[in-house]
């Protein structure tokens, strides 16, 4: 499946600082993959006109039973205030249960860099999950 992105016309100036999030879902089972898609896909919707989004990417890979995204947002309460309000916050509660395992990392970088490239997404996902199982050793 394609990796579905989109840009806010009116980026911020180049000397601001944006406030990212990346997240990585595992499903459960390979039966609640196509129920997780349809309502990201209702979410994806959202975002798109979401007031403070700079912008968004989704990455499916339904044969892992993976989905990441990625956002940058104008602040952090934007990104809050999105996470709050229907249908997000409806869609987290419903979906709760056909989680596996769910892994989320927040950053700011500077907006002159936007997009952000997965391969950072992907990094700061990883030393969270490093971060974590330090974290639990001790």
């Amino acid at each position: 499946m394609p990796t579905l992105r989109w840009a806010v016309p009116d980026p911020p100036p180049p000397d601001t600082q944006v406030y990212v999030m990346a997240s990585r879902f595992e499903i459960r089972s390979r039966g609640d993959v196509l129920r997780f898609f349809l309502k990201s896909l209702s979410a994806w919707r959202q975002v798109r006109s979401a007031p403070g989004a700079l912008g968004a990417s989704l990455i499916a890979q339904p044969s892992k039973r993976t989905f990441y995204t990625l956002s940058w947002w104008v602040n952090r309460d934007a990104l809050y205030s999105y996470a709050r309000t229907e249908p997000h916050r409806g869609i987290m509660t419903a979906l709760r249960s056909t989680m596996r395992s769910s892994a989320f990392t927040f950053w700011e970088a500077p907006a002159d860099r936007l997009p952000i490239p997965w391969e950072e997404a992907h990094r700061h996902l990883a030393d969270q999950a490093r971060a974590g199982a330090r974290a639990e050793r001790t």
